[in-house]
């Protein structure tokens, strides 16, 4: 599981000096991970207190933003924390899930890149 913070990221300046940018991935570099791919989905969530997103995988590269709230995500067999700020990367096919804790909800911002050839996934299933 890759976990990037915003927190452990100086700001890099853009846009003629107007815009701090705060890179998670810089440009290009997950080109190479998903060349093929197409953009799968793009979406935000919240997982209520004492809930769960059901252990699931599916043929697509995955990205979690987490933008309030803090959780443990599982991605196979690695637990980890993550907090406000973390970028979560799930790769193809590995069965993940995410749980609040501390008493409050997660929510989180999600995108995800289908693997060149994948079928369609039904997500209100899997």
């Amino acid at each position: 599981m890759d976990v990037r913070s915003i927190v452990d990221r100086e700001p890099e300046v853009e846009h003629n000096g107007t815009v701090p940018v705060w890179y998670l991935g810089h440009p290009r570099e997950i080109k190479e991970l998903t060349d093929g791919g197409f953009v799968e989905l793009i979406n935000e969530f919240e997982v209520a207190a004492g809930g769960a997103v059901f252990p699931h995988s599916h043929p697509t590269h995955e990205w979690y933003f987490v933008m309030s709230g803090r959780g443990v995500m599982t991605v196979d067999d690695e637990e980890r924390p993550v907090e406000p700020g973390d970028l979560v990367y799930i790769p193809p096919d590995q069965v993940h899930s995410l749980r609040p804790v501390g008493g409050g909800a997660i929510h989180c911002f999600c995108f995800a890149v289908g693997v060149k050839g994948a079928g369609v996934v039904d997500y209100k299933t899997h």
